[in-house]
This record gives C-alpha cells, structure tokens and sequence, in this order.
C-alpha cells in the first residue's frame, strides 16, 4: 500500500511518498506520507515505512527493506515548529530518518527516528536503532540494541549486545579483514536489487 499521509498538530503538510520507478514496493507493504525512496530499492512484505508523524524519511539507492522492517519516528513538528533533537542533519539536510545507499534493513528491525544509517551497512535481523547515529560500512549483527548513541564508520555490534552509552559505542571493535560478517551487505544488496528489478518485470507482463 502507498498513500498519503493525514493533518494534524504534528504533521501539517499532507504528503505521499517519492518512490523511484526503478524502485519495488510489495502489495502486502506499507509506505506512507513524507517518505523518499531512492533507485534499486526492494521493500518486502509485511515491512512498514511510516512518515507520517517525524519526517522525512528517507532511504538511498540500491538499500533494501526485509520483511516485517518498521521505519517510523518520533514527531518533527508541533504546531508549525520544528523539533529540532527529533532531526539529523544529514549533508546539510534535515530528515527524520535517514538510510543510506547499498544498506541492507534484515527481517524484523526497527529504526525508530530521530535516526541516521549511512552507506554499506548490514543492520541485522530484529535490532532496533532508536536515537541514534550509524556511520558507513557497520555491521550490526542480529537482536542488537543502539539507543542514543553515534557508531563510529567500519564498525561492528556484537549479536545481541544493548548498546546505551557513548564510551560502549566509541569501544565497539573494528572490521577486521577477518571478520566473518564484513561482505555480507555485498551479497545481500545484490539478491534485493536483483529482485526489485525482477518482480517489477513481473508486474509489466
């Protein structure tokens, strides 16, 4: 489903999403309102993208949203303000969310806003990223929790790990050239975009 999103005190422009044509929503997902959705990009069932309390959001080329993804925020306005601690600038814009290029979204995470993820990052099944700051090339291994914090780029979270403070953030370990998990966002982008691109074909036949 795409659609619009509805007024109120916290959301006084009705949207409906950017989606690019080379970009594939399946029927059983949800987008909704301020939400721009970039080249290549696979959204699978049962996944939600809301932006229609905080927004924008926005994800980039070639990044893909499993099934059961929830992209939602907090509240960007209230009665015509801005909420500033409730936005990132992002490359001097401000977004709700923001999922970079190639990032790959598992089954089941959540990235509840204010959030950023940048470029080339695996965030895996059933984490959960909530004010916080994901640089590019991470991994972020299944069941991990992020709330109010920056990881640094070419970084990784140990499965299940809760990740609350800054000083556990800045001592997360390296991506090794022996990390077991550091090509796995390669093969990943390239099944989803190859599936974008196929089930688009499928639908014009």
């Amino acid at each position: 489903m795409i659609h619009k999103n509805v007024k109120a005190d916290f959301c006084a422009r009705v949207s409906a999403p950017i989606i690019d044509a080379s970009s594939y929503v399946h029927p059983l997902a949800a987008v909704i309102g301020n939400v721009i959705l970039g080249k290549n990009i696979m959204v699978a069932p049962t996944a939600s993208v809301r932006g229609d309390e905080g927004q924008p959001i926005y994800v980039g080329d070639d990044s893909n949203i499993q099934d059961g993804v929830v992209i939602h925020a907090l509240e960007t306005e209230m009665n015509g303000k801005q909420i500033e601690n409730n936005l990132f600038d992002v490359k001097g814009k401000k977004f709700a969310i923001y999922v970079g290029s190639r990032v790959s979204l598992a089954h089941q995470v959540q990235i509840h806003g204010p959030a950023a993820v940048m470029d080339n990052t695996f965030v895996g099944m059933k984490v959960l990223v909530f004010k916080s700051f994901v640089g590019q090339n991470c991994v972020i291994e299944p069941a991990a929790v992020l709330m109010g914090v920056k990881v640094d780029e070419g970084r990784y979270v140990p499965v299940g790990e809760v990740i609350k403070t800054q000083a556990q953030a800045d001592n997360l370990p390296k991506i090794t050239p022996d990390y077991p998990m550091k090509d796995m966002n390669k093969g990943v982008v390239h099944v989803n975009t190859a599936l974008a691109r196929g089930y688009l074909a499928a639908d014009k036949k």
